[in-house]
C-alpha cells in the first residue's frame, strides 16, 4: 500500500504525555523508526539534537505550542495530535503556525495516513492541506459546527 511504502524506514518523533498514547502510535507506525519522549525537555533536546522526517506532537500535556517552532526549524514537517486542545481555534492556531497537519486523538487510527500525506506534502513543498483535511473536515464540522470554515479561510493558497 502507497501509505506504507511512503512512510517506511522514516525517523519519527513521536512526543506524548501518556504512555498509551506512545505505545499505540508506535504500534501504528512499525514500519518506521520511531523515537518517543514524554516530556517537553526531553522532546526539546531529541528535536535539537536529532534529525527526524517528521514529528507528532501532542499539544496539551508536552507544550507542543512550543516544540513546532523548534521542529519548523529543524525543517521537520510535525502534525499536531490532541484531545483536549480540540477546538477551531487551535486548528487554526496549528495551522498558522506551521504545521502540516491537526488530528484528533480519536482519529489517530489513521496515523499511517496522515504522516504519509505530511510526507507527501512536504516533498511537494505544498501549502495546501492535502487528504488528511478532506478526511477530517466532516469530523471538524460537527466538532466545531458549520461555520467554522469562515475562520480557516486564507490558511491555504488555493
Amino acid at each position: 500500500m502507497w501509505k506504507t511504502d511512503m512512510i517506511k524506514g522514516k525517523q519519527i518523533l513521536i512526543v506524548d504525555d501518556e504512555p498509551d498514547i506512545l505505545e499505540s502510535l508506535e504500534e501504528a507506525l512499525e514500519v518506521c523508526k520511531i523515537s518517543k519522549a514524554s516530556t517537553f525537555e526531553a522532546a526539546k533536546e531529541m528535536l535539537e539534537t536529532q534529525q527526524y522526517d517528521a514529528a507528532i506532537l501532542d499539544i496539551m500535556g508536552v507544550r507542543g505550542y512550543d516544540l513546532l517552532p523548534i521542529a519548523i526549524r529543524r525543517g521537520i514537517p510535525a502534525i499536531m495530535l490532541t484531545a483536549h486542545a480540540l477546538t477551531a481555534d487551535d486548528f487554526i492556531k496549528s495551522m498558522k503556525s506551521g504545521a502540516y497537519a491537526y488530528v484528533p486523538k480519536d482519529e489517530m487510527a489513521d496515523i499511517t495516513y496522515y504522516l504519509a500525506d505530511t510526507l507527501r506534502a512536504r516533498q511537494e513543498r505544498s501549502a495546501n492541506p492535502g487528504g488528511w483535511f478532506a478526511k477530517l473536515e466532516s469530523y471538524f464540522a460537527k466538532k466545531f459546527g458549520p461555520d467554522w470554515l469562515d475562520g480557516v479561510k486564507g490558511l491555504w493558497v488555493e
